[in-house]
């Protein structure tokens, strides 16, 4: 009678910890869902990039983590993008500088250079950046990856061909590039990109400044039937996570997003430059957009105007204790660096 005992004993203590085994195996199997947040629509290049990241990561973890994407500021908007990661609302906030002013000083210096080639480069110029002068704004996150507009350019309903042209135009324009439409004699209005279509159908603007993609995405060749060939700054886009967030992921799992930040700076980049070429031919031919040449010697007045306000600029950080020279000097480096790589 005894041995039968400890037989059922033993029995049911193997199947306890089999169980336990069972339930630990499970738990540790368990999918990672984590939720990613946009304030644009899903058609826009960003979001696009969202869709690739989150192929690209349950690929490479075997489906042991999957990726809830909310574009279109379904869960986060422009104006609550940190905040919200920073809180739970989203475990990844996607967000860029336009709509952060005064947020991102040194990265602010991006907004007065004419000098970028497109989105590709400037991408990798800004994810350089970013990592050799991290932004005290983002000292609490843990960059997802970084990438960059194309340059920006003038796209109103009317040619803009010179300064006079320029002068008292209302152009919507995206947060600091603000002084570099001053600068031109232009009139800028701050609003966010949702908002333009309407602002142009009711004369409240007379154009907008942004890279070219919009014409197509959002239908502006419909209203607006000239850019002026005349690249401005870009702007600078984060995928951030919280810290307490990132370190409670397993460490395969931040290997595999630690291998995608710079593989998304890459494929952003050269999505949006194909992206842009394709949206500038459809503007064309089915709008009759037109591409307004500047002269030489007016260049060089647009020129002139621009390095003044970016030394205005420049200065105003130094007086506040930025390392402004070696930073412009480090950008302006890998402009020519990664300019070389892409042409």
């Amino acid at each position: 009678m005894k041995k039968l005992l400890l037989l059922m004993f033993f029995t049911l203590m193997l199947a306890a910890c089999s169980q336990n085994t069972t339930d630990t195996e499970a738990s540790q199997e368990e999918t990672i869902t984590l939720t990613y947040a946009f304030f644009a629509p899903e058609s826009t290049f960003p979001a696009v990039q969202m869709k690739e990241w989150k192929k690209r990561l349950e690929e490479r973890t075997d489906g042991k983590v999957t990726v809830e994407l909310f574009p279109g500021g379904t869960l986060l908007e422009a104006n609550n993008m940190f905040e919200g990661v920073e809180n739970g609302t989203a475990d990844i906030g996607l967000t860029t500088t336009a709509y952060e002013a005064g947020r991102f000083p040194m990265l602010s210096m991006s907004y007065y250079s004419s000098d970028f080639k497109d989105a590709e480069s400037a991408s990798k110029v800004m994810a350089d950046l970013t990592k050799e002068y991290p932004p005290e704004t983002l000292k609490d996150f843990k960059i997802i990856t970084t990438f960059a507009t194309e340059p920006s350019f003038i796209q109103s309903t009317k040619p803009i061909t010179n300064l006079d042209d320029i002068k008292g135009k209302q152009l919507r324009v995206g947060g600091e590039m603000i002084p570099v439409l001053e600068s031109l004699g232009a009139s800028p209005v701050g609003m966010t990109q949702a908002e333009v279509p309407e602002a142009l159908q009711t004369g409240i603007v007379d154009g907008t400044v942004s890279s070219r993609e919009v014409l197509k995405d959002t239908k502006l060749a419909e209203m607006v039937g000239y850019t002026t060939d005349y690249p401005l700054g870009v702007y600078t886009f984060f995928a951030v996570m919280s810290k307490e967030k990132w370190e409670s992921l397993p460490e395969d799992v931040q290997n595999v997003i630690d291998e995608l930040n710079s593989e998304m700076t890459e494929f952003t980049g050269q999505y949006l430059d194909q992206h842009i070429q394709d949206a500038v031919k459809w503007s064309k031919e089915n709008h009759n957009h037109e591409i307004v040449e500047l002269t030489d010697s007016e260049k060089q007045k647009w020129d002139k105007r621009l390095q003044e306000v970016q030394q205005k600029h420049l200065e105003a950080l130094k007086s506040e204790g930025y390392p402004t020279e070696e930073y412009y000097d480090k950008m302006q480096e890998l402009i020519k660096k990664y300019s070389k790589d892409s042409e």
